[in-house]
C-alpha cells in the first residue's frame, strides 16, 4: 500500500532541483577559491613549513622520555582502562534505566561545549562525552608529569596538547554533537550546506587563509552604533590622531584626562556603546577626555620604533592636551600595552623633572614580564627570531596573526564555538559589538614590535633601572613618584594579575592596586549601571600577590566609581573650570570622532 504524502509533509521535503543547484554553486565556488590559492602560491614560491615555536622538538623530547619509562607509561594506560571499564558499567546501567548518582567524568564548571541536555540525558552522547573527558584527562596528566623537561618546554607541551584535545572534542563534529545531529535531520542537511558556504566565505575573506567570523561585521559602523561618543579629532601625526570629546557637564575638572590605548587593538573598546562606554562615563563625571587613536601601519612605517611611539605618541599627545586646555597638569590612563608605554613615559618625564602628569592609571598593565602567563609559550629566542624574519619581509606584523594567537589562549570560546555555530549548524554569526571590535585587527611596525618583544618579554629590561635608553634618557621606573592606580582582572589570561601586581611595586610614589572581577576586557569595561563582577581593595600593598588578596575587601559594583573617588581625592584633584568644547578656543578641528585612523579596517581593504 502506497503512503499518501500530505501537503504539509510535501512542503517540508527538500526540492531536488534546488539542492542540485546549491551543490553546484558550492562546488564552483570552492573550485574558484582553490584555483586562486594555487595560483597565488605558485607566484610567491612554495615555502617549506617551519617550526618556529619548536613544537616538534618539544614533543620529540616528550616521546623519548615517555618511552624511557615504560613501567610508568603502562601504569598510566591501565589507569585509563579502569576508568573506561567504569564508564562501560555506568553506560550499561543507564541504558537499563537504573538511576546513577555521579558520572565517571564530568565537564568543568562553565564548559559550554556540553550544555545541550542530550549530552547528559541520552546514553550514547553521554558515553561519547565521558569517554572524551576520560581520555583528555589522562592524556593531559601523562604529558604534564614527565620528568626531566625544562619548564618552558613543558609549558609548550601542555599548551599544544590542550589545543589537540580541544580540537578533538565530540562537540566539534556533526555526527557526535546532538544539537548539530538534530539540526541536520530536521533540515535534511541544509545546515551543513549553509555551513560549507560560510566556510568558503571565510576563506575568501581571509585571502586564502581561514578567518573565522565571530560576528556580523556588516551590522556595525563606527560613529553610528559603536564609538558614538561625540567628539573631534584635534591633532594628527604619522602615528596618532588625538580625539577630544564634547563636554556633557557645565563645568569640568581642571585636569584633563588623557587615555593611552594599546596599539595592538583600537581605542573604541572603551567606547563601544553608550551604556558601557568608559569614555562616555568619564565625560559625564566631568572629565575633559582625550584619547589617542593609533594608526594602522603599513610597510611605510616599518622603521617606526618604540622610541617613536614615545615621542610621536604619548609625549606628543601630552603636549597637545596641555596646549589645547591650558592646563599644566594632566590625569592619564593606559590600557595594557598603552599602560606599559605610559609608565615608560612617566620614567622619561621623571628624568627630565617634568611633572605635567599628575596621576597615572594602569588598566591590566604589565611592567615586570618575568611571568607573562601562557603568552610566554610564543616568546623565546627561536620564535621571536622567526617572527622578526616575517616582519622584515613585510615591514609589519599582520594583525590577524596576533589575533589568532590570542584566540588560541581561549580556543573553545574563541575558535571552536564559532566553528560549530557557523560551519556545522550553518548559522550566521550573531551581531556583537565586542566581537566586532575584536575582529578589527591592527598591524604593528617591524622596528617597534621587535624592540617590544625583545626588551620587554624576552629580556625584561623595563623593570631594570637604566637598562633601556629612549630619546636620550635612561628609563628608571623607580624614579616615578606620580600617584598611580593599578586595576587588574582576576581571570585575565593576557596580563595575569599576579604579574601586573609585581609591576605595581616598581614606582616609588603612592600606589593603589585594585583587583577587578572577570577577565582582560570585561574586568575593565564594567560600568556601574551593570552592577557586575565587583572588585577587591586593600589599603596595604604587600610583597606577594596572594597576601594582597587574602587581606583584601571585596566590593560590589564597578571599580570605575572607586577610581573616580581616588582621582578626585588627589591634591587639587577636584578643582573645576568651565566646560571645554573642542575647537572653541580656536584650536583647529580636523574631523569628527572616531576619526579616520579608527575607521580604517584591514578586512574592508582586502574586499576592496
Amino acid at each position: 500500500m502506497t503512503k499518501t504524502v500530505t501537503p504539509a509533509e510535501e512542503k517540508q521535503m527538500p526540492n531536488p532541483a534546488e539542492i542540485a543547484q546549491a551543490y553546484a554553486d558550492v562546488a564552483q565556488r570552492a573550485s574558484r577559491i582553490l584555483t586562486q590559492h594555487l595560483e597565488k602560491t605558485a607566484k610567491q614560491g612554495i615555502a617549506m613549513p617551519t617550526d618556529e615555536l619548536g613544537v616538534a622538538k618539544a614533543f620529540m623530547d616528550l616521546s623519548s622520555r615517555l618511552l624511557a619509562n615504560p613501567v610508568k607509561l603502562a601504569q598510566t594506560q591501565m589507569n585509563m582502562m579502569w576508568d573506561y571499564f567504569s564508564l562501560w558499567q555506568h553506560t550499561t546501567m543507564k541504558m537499563m534505566g537504573v538511576p546513577l548518582a555521579n558520572p565517571v567524568a564530568a565537564p568543568a564548571k562553565g564548559d559550554k561545549r556540553f550544555k545541550d541536555e542530550d549530552w547528559e540525558q541520552h546514553f550514547l552522547f553521554d558515553f561519547m562525552k565521558q569517554s572524551y573527558l576520560i581520555t583528555a584527562r589522562h592524556l593531559h596528566d601523562t604529558v604534564s608529569s614527565v620528568e626531566g623537561i625544562d619548564a618552558h618546554t613543558q609549558d609548550k607541551i601542555n599548551f599544544f596538547t590542550r589545543q589537540y584535545i580541544d580540537a578533538l572534542s565530540p562537540s566539534n563534529f556533526a555526527l557526535t554533537n546532538p544539537e548539530v545531529f538534530r539540526e541536520t535531520v530536521k533540515s535534511n542537511g541544509q545546515n551543513l550546506l549553509k555551513g560549507f558556504k560560510n566556510l568558503l566565505h571565510d576563506f575568501e575573506a581571509g585571502d586564502g587563509q581561514l578567518r573565522i567570523r565571530m560576528t556580523d561585521t556588516e551590522a556595525f559602523e563606527l560613529g553610528k552604533n559603536v564609538a558614538t561618543t561625540p567628539g573631534k579629532v584635534v591633532f594628527q601625526n604619522d602615528l596618532i590622531q588625538l580625539l577630544q570629546y564634547n563636554p556633557s557637564t557645565p563645568d569640568q575638572f581642571k585636569r584633563p584626562l588623557l587615555i593611552v590605548p594599546p596599539w595592538i587593538n583600537k581605542y573604541y573598546i572603551l567606547d563601544l556603546r553608550e551604556k558601557n562606554s568608559y569614555i562616555k562615563w568619564a565625560t559625564d563625571q566631568g572629565h575633559t577626555v582625550f584619547v589617542m587613536s593609533w594608526v594602522n601601519p603599513d610597510e611605510k612605517l616599518a622603521d617606526k620604533s618604540f622610541e617613536n611611539y614615545l615621542t610621536e605618541g604619548t609625549l606628543a599627545a601630552l603636549d597637545q592636551v596641555c596646549a589645547i586646555t591650558g592646563s599644566k597638569e594632566v590625569n592619564t590612563a593606559g590600557y595594557c600595552l598603552g599602560g606599559t608605554l605610559l609608565m615608560t613615559t612617566l620614567a622619561w618625564l621623571a628624568a627630565k623633572r617634568d611633572k605635567r602628569i599628575a596621576s597615572a592609571t594602569f588598566f591590566t598593565t604589565m611592567l615586570d614580564f618575568s611571568d607573562p602567563g601562557e603568552l610566554g609559550i610564543f616568546l623565546d629566542e627561536q620564535s621571536v627570531s622567526g617572527l622578526e624574519k616575517k616582519m622584515a619581509d613585510r615591514g609589519y606584523l599582520e594583525g590577524s596573526e596576533m589575533a589568532g594567537t590570542f584566540n588560541m589562549l581561549r580556543a573553545n570560546d574563541l575558535i571552536w564555538s564559532f566553528v560549530v555555530n557557523n560551519y556545522l549548524l550553518g548559522k550566521d554569526p550573531f551581531p556583537f559589538d565586542l566581537l566586532y571590535w575584536n575582529s578589527d585587527s591592527t598591524r604593528m611596525p617591524y622596528a617597534m614590535h621587535s624592540y617590544y618583544l625583545r626588551n620587554m618579554y624576552l629580556n625584561n629590561k623595563l623593570r631594570e633601572p637604566g637598562a633601556l635608553e629612549l630619546a636620550g634618557v635612561k628609563i628608571d621606573i623607580t624614579k616615578v613618584k606620580t600617584p598611580c592606580y593599578f586595576i587588574s582582572a582576576i581571570e585575565d589570561h593576557i596580563a595575569p594579575w599576579k604579574s601586573t601586581y609585581m609591576g605595581a611595586h616598581l614606582p616609588s610614589g603612592p600606589v593603589k592596586f585594585v583587583l577587578g572581577g572577570s577577565g582582560h576586557i570585561a574586568g575593565i569595561v564594567n560600568p556601574p549601571a551593570a552592577n557586575k563582577y565587583g572588585y577587591w581593595t586593600n589599603d596595604e600593598l604587600p610583597e606577594q600577590a596572594d597576601d594582597f588578596l587574602a587581606g583584601a575587601t571585596q566590593n560590589p559594583g564597578s571599580w570605575w566609581t572607586d577610581w573616580q573617588q581616588w582621582v578626585t581625592a588627589l591634591p587639587k584633584g577636584d578643582e573645576k573650570v568651565e566646560a571645554r568644547v573642542p575647537g572653541a578656543n580656536g584650536w583647529p578641528v580636523l574631523e569628527d570622532a572616531p576619526g579616520s585612523f579608527a575607521k580604517f579596517r584591514l578586512d574592508k581593504q582586502k574586499k576592496a
